[in-house]
């Protein structure tokens, strides 16, 4: 029977990939500090993620930062999932070391503990993000395909939220944004995300274990927390609407994102660890659709069967970009990935989930305003 250490695998993500890989036969360490902005204060009550998993893992409560407990976690292990981070684009804009020795610091430990301690792995996976492309791909029709670079603040306080060519200060189109497009990360968080994966792929490589890497696009669906304001935004929206409270739509609303169902991010991760050809690759993994901000509350606010303003301010945060949706053609080539749950359903499926928890309490203006003092939202 194969091993396989899950870090962070108490979270959104890392729980669901359990307990398909449980289902599947694998033998699962569970290393996770139970972080009470995820888990809440009393996880064993607060936590579903944890409650569906304690009980069938091996379960290490430590930081990815413990050597000892990485240490602990490694042994006879076959294949490590790796997804132990902080997690939050704005809040990481604030609180830069925290994310730096978590989300680089945690993958040198586990890096190093490789390097200089024999064990059994085979194959390392590590979660990137879409975050580290900074904005997408755009075609320009003077320059062609351009990656422009973070948005200026004096642009969109005037309200121009669009990206502009770099080169010729022209309009653009959005296109598909694929693995060998430009890195630029626009958030701390992205900058991490993307030493992770370089990383990985580094230490592994030199010293003969396997590697893959994902960049997840926006993960949503049961199980993501409803208390955490720093990161989901269909959790984020369907805490303010079962609260019947307004929800701030930033910019113009027209800001899209490539929205992926996590059953569908789950089996994707699974193949990127069993599939043989994927070792040294790296992966989107999208919808390959862009959705827009105010479709997305408009389509809670239906599901929920509850209206609420959704008030379009013209707001904006410092870090954010304006457009990003994947090209998953290599997914779909090498680990035959292929996305079954439809926004829609996936919707459905989620409001269906959240109807079943007890109201949360919305801590979203705390975060802005937090934010606001940093002199990062406006």
């Amino acid at each position: 029977m194969n091993r396989i250490l899950i870090t962070g695998g108490a979270g959104f993500i890392g729980s669901h990939i359990a307990l398909k890989l449980i289902e599947k036969g694998y033998e699962v360490t569970v290393l996770d500090n139970l972080l009470e902005q995820i888990h809440g204060a009393d996880p064993d009550k607060t936590s579903p993620l944890y409650c569906s998993i304690k009980d069938k893992v091996r379960f290490i409560n430590a930081d990815v930062c413990n050597k000892t407990a990485l240490e602990q976690g490694l042994l006879d292990a076959d294949y490590v999932i790796h997804l132990a981070a902080e997690t939050g684009t704005g809040q990481s804009m604030y609180e830069i070391k925290r994310y730096v020795d978590v989300n680089i610091g945690g993958t040198a430990l586990l890096l190093d503990i490789l390097t200089n301690t024999k064990s059994h792995v085979k194959r390392v996976v590590v979660a990137e993000s879409r975050a580290i492309y900074g904005e997408g791909k755009y075609h320009c029709e003077k320059c062609g395909d351009v990656y422009p670079t973070e948005r200026k603040d004096e642009d969109m306080a005037k309200g121009d939220f669009e990206c502009h060519c770099p080169k010729c200060d022209g309009k653009l189109t959005l296109v598909a944004t694929t693995e060998d497009s430009a890195i630029h990360p626009s958030s701390v968080y992205g900058i991490g995300k993307q030493v992770q994966g370089q990383l990985v792929h580094l230490i592994c490589k030199n010293i003969g274990i396997e590697s893959v890497s994902f960049r997840y696009q926006n993960v949503y669906g049961p199980g993501q927390s409803l208390t955490n304001p720093y990161t989901g935004i269909l959790s984020i929206f369907s805490t303010r609407i079962k609260n019947h409270k307004e929800i701030n739509i930033f910019e113009d609303g027209k800001e899209t994102r490539d929205f992926v169902y996590i059953d569908d991010v789950a089996d994707a991760t699974i193949a990127g660890m069993e599939v043989p050809e994927a070792n040294g690759h790296v992966f989107n993994v999208g919808m390959g659709i862009a959705t827009d901000v105010l479709t997305v509350a408009q389509a809670l606010c239906k599901h929920y069967g509850i209206d609420v303003p959704l008030k379009v301010s013209g707001n904006y945060r410092l870090g954010d970009i304006r457009h990003n949706y994947a090209d998953i053609t290599l997914a779909r080539s090498i680990l035959k990935f292929l996305p079954k749950v439809s926004f829609d359903e996936g919707v459905k499926r989620f409001t269906d989930w959240v109807n079943r928890q007890e109201l949360q309490t919305d801590n979203y203006e705390a975060s802005l305003e937090e934010m606001k003092q940093k002199g990062l939202f406006k």
